[in-house]
């Protein structure tokens, strides 16, 4: 129910209809008896700017979920950001702090990061690879750099967009290991499928699977398809994966920890989501 104590967050993007997080969050919510609601809100780029400040002089409204097509852009419009979203160079969350502030986080990589630590990958002083560096590659090598692995490798097919990553990198984690221009995942504990690749049905595997160690963890972000070629075949070699859909799950408990919500865990969040409806 929807009455004059329910709180808003706005989900901000453009177009909308391909909006999930209404589908998982007001569910929640309703479950365990928050009085919140998410709000799909259509917004263009020329008008961003203004709509998100004014939104949040709205007295009941606990933050905003941002995503296509303004997810750099707001890290301008905000008083702070985390390390993780300066590394990423976009954020998908903002709130208000008391003093009036805005403050803006991403948890996509976050919610990759918390899956494979789920599934008993220790990150820590490991060798990881991001193919792929756009956005939600450039979260998920912030988020591992955030848990402390010790090597990331870098590919893209525009190399300028690894090298920037690389450069954002070294100069917030000074003493992780970074390298670009390679996809070969040899010696690799961590493959990360970063791109569109495995979208739609023939479409090139992002690395070549022969080069896979079976003790490689693998893991994708294409949640059109949750068992895509590249997961198949790495899992045939007797890699663990995780799907693209796992990173949406994990990293709502990240969100609603953020905003100050109760808690969740993603096995929750799936029981009461209603994406197929």
């Amino acid at each position: 129910m929807i009455n004059g104590d329910t709180e808003m967050i706005a989900h901000l993007g453009f177009p909308t209809h391909s909006f999930k997080a209404p589908l998982i969050y007001n569910p929640y919510f309703e479950s365990v008896g928050v009085n919140a609601v998410v709000v799909p809100m259509g917004c263009k780029p020329d008008a961003f700017a203004e709509v998100l400040r004014n939104l949040f002089r709205l007295e009941n409204i606990r933050g905003a979920l941002i995503t296509m097509p303004h997810k750099v852009s707001t890290v301008g419009l905000l008083d702070e950001v985390t390390r993780t979203a300066r590394v990423a160079g976009a954020c998908n969350a903002v709130k208000r702090l008391p003093d009036g502030r805005l403050v803006g986080d991403m948890f996509d990589g976050e919610g990759f990061v918390r899956g494979v630590r789920r599934k008993g990958l220790v990150l820590e002083g490991t060798r990881a690879l991001v193919v792929g560096c756009g956005g939600v590659g450039s979260a998920i090598a912030a988020s591992l750099a955030a848990a402390g692995v010790a090597h990331l490798a870098l590919f893209d097919v525009q190399a300028a967009s690894a090298e920037a990553l690389a450069g954002r990198l070294r100069t917030e984690y000074p003493l992780l290991g970074v390298s670009t221009g390679s996809r070969d995942p040899a010696d690799m504990d961590l493959v990360v499928n970063g791109t569109p690749l495995g979208m739609n049905p023939g479409d090139p595997l992002p690395v070549d699977v022969e080069r896979l160690s079976p003790k490689t963890f693998v893991g994708e972000v294409v949640m059109r398809t949750e068992m895509t070629a590249f997961l198949a075949a790495a899992q045939a070699r007797g890699c663990r994966i995780q799907v693209g859909s796992d990173m949406l799950f994990e990293m709502i408990p990240a969100y609603l920890e953020f905003f100050g919500y109760p808690t969740a865990t993603a096995d929750q969040l799936r029981t009461v989501a209603r994406l197929n409806n």
